[in-house]
């Protein structure tokens, strides 16, 4: 990863000015989680809180869109929130989002079932440039529910393999690995079509990682590892169905989405099968949904504030120490800048999300085998860790990582391969000590 930055965006430059990327400056004190969207809550509904400083009109606006993301969809021509379906994987953003943050592992029938299963095949014509390429009468994403009449793209089964492990004391754990039965009923799945089960994400901070100018992302990345230090991160180009150009993606698990209200209609479309102006269901029938819905949905989650750390200990001063110095920095970027926002309190701010945004080879573990835009089977994109000791605060049972198969903090980063492979395996040898201070940072966040 390039700390040594050329040609970087003029807010990435005031910041390095700073000494800021770096973990090891103890910035953390300076820079708050938020900047000025920070939050001190720390219940069960830190993540649902508005950003502090929002004019009444943004506040009002807000609102709205927060009940659009709780509105929960309903089949037919109903007068209100009619259009779901007629396939489907849940029926409102939050059922998904609880409480605006991560989900459980769990997929198949109910209202806690919240995993869903991307898919796509190897070669063929893509849905949009550059995109993956849809399974014929599935698309590219699995609904695993349909409404009464319909019949489900498929039903998915989950169940997991244990793999056993030791740290370099002889401690014993055991991971584990997820294993996926689908068996399609209206056509079978493709032999070679390719899947990747996903988990959904917070969706609290957002805004202030869409406000990152692009320039300061193309100034972090170092695809052909310059510096010689095995990180390689970069940009994933996507296309944007609004603009009709191709742009940096930020969101998602691969980086796929280049912005909020594209995220918003994508998941109305796939997730709840409601056709919108920008994005239209599997079935292709017509939109379903307004586009000012959409925007205001996007608008809820660009505007949601970031809870702020806890106050330091000793365990979780030593712990950001062992970060530093395993390595954990070099993806996890603590700090970064945004740019100009036509939303005042997103712009110009200084805040520390510990990402970098960029695509990274999580090695073979991890890889799901499926190439989304640029992003191979083995990459994915660097998740913020702010918010992360609230995680089961928010919704207990919730699991870490891209598809839910971490149940500790500890699991979540003896998964890591690839280019973090050597930052794993310091923490893995460590002493017991030592892990536990470094899970007790995380812990802080």
């Amino acid at each position: 990863m390039r700390r040594a930055v050329h040609a970087a965006g003029p807010a990435l430059t005031a910041l390095l000015s700073l000494g800021a990327v770096a973990c090891g400056d103890n910035l953390g004190a300076e820079v708050t989680a938020g900047g000025a969207t920070t939050v001190g809550d720390r219940t069960s509904n830190a993540f649902s809180l508005p950003a502090p400083g929002l004019s009444p009109a943004e506040l009002a606006r807000h609102l709205d869109g927060d009940l659009d993301f709780d509105s929960t969809f309903v089949t037919g021509d109903a007068p209100v929130n009619g259009g779901l379906g007629p396939r489907f994987n849940n029926t409102s953003c939050g059922a998904c989002h609880s409480r605006d943050g991560r989900g459980r592992a769990v997929i198949g029938d109910g209202p806690t079932s919240q995993l869903l299963v991307r898919v796509s095949l190897p070669s063929g014509t893509p849905d949009v440039p550059g995109g993956a390429v849809p399974v014929p009468g599935m698309g590219t994403q699995l609904q695993d529910h349909a409404v009464f009449g319909a019949e489900p793209d498929a039903r998915v089964t989950l169940g997991w393999d244990e793999l056993p492990g030791r740290y370099g004391d002889g401690t014993p754990y055991v991971l584990r690995a997820p294993r996926l039965t689908i068996v399609g009923v209206a056509a079978p799945l493709p032999f070679e079509a390719l899947t990747s089960l996903r988990l959904p994400p917070a969706v609290f901070g957002l805004g202030l990682l869409e406000a990152v100018d692009e320039a300061d992302l193309h100034a972090l990345a170092d695809p052909d590892d310059a510096d010689g230090d095995g990180i390689s991160g970069r940009v994933n180009q996507v296309w944007d169905p609004v603009t009709g150009t191709t742009r940096i993606g930020r969101f998602g698990v691969k980086a796929n989405t280049s912005d909020l209200t594209v995220q918003a209609a994508a998941a109305y479309a796939n997730d709840m099968g409601i056709g919108n102006p920008i994005a239209s269901d599997t079935a292709g029938g017509a939109a379903d949904l307004a586009l000012a819905t959409v925007e205001d949905a996007a608008f809820y989650t660009r505007t949601l504030a970031v809870p702020a750390p806890t106050a330091p200990t000793p365990a979780s001063t030593r712990g950001q120490d062992h970060f530093d110095a395993f390595g954990c920095a070099g993806c996890h970027v603590p700090h970064l800048r945004t740019g100009p926002s036509p939303i005042a309190v997103l712009a110009d701010q200084d805040f520390a999300p510990y990402t970098d945004l960029l695509l990274h080879d999580l090695g073979d573990g991890l890889a799901d085998g499926r190439p989304d835009f640029l992003a191979s089977g083995r990459e994915w994109r660097t998740p913020p860790l702010w918010g992360l000791g609230l995680v089961e605060t928010v919704l207990p049972g919730a699991t870490y990582l891209h598809d839910g198969r971490a149940r500790t903090l500890a699991e979540a980063i003896l998964w890591h391969g690839g280019e973090a492979e050597a930052a794993r395996e310091r923490f893995r040898t460590a002493d017991a000590a030592t892990r536990a201070d470094l899970v007790a940072f995380l812990r802080s966040r």
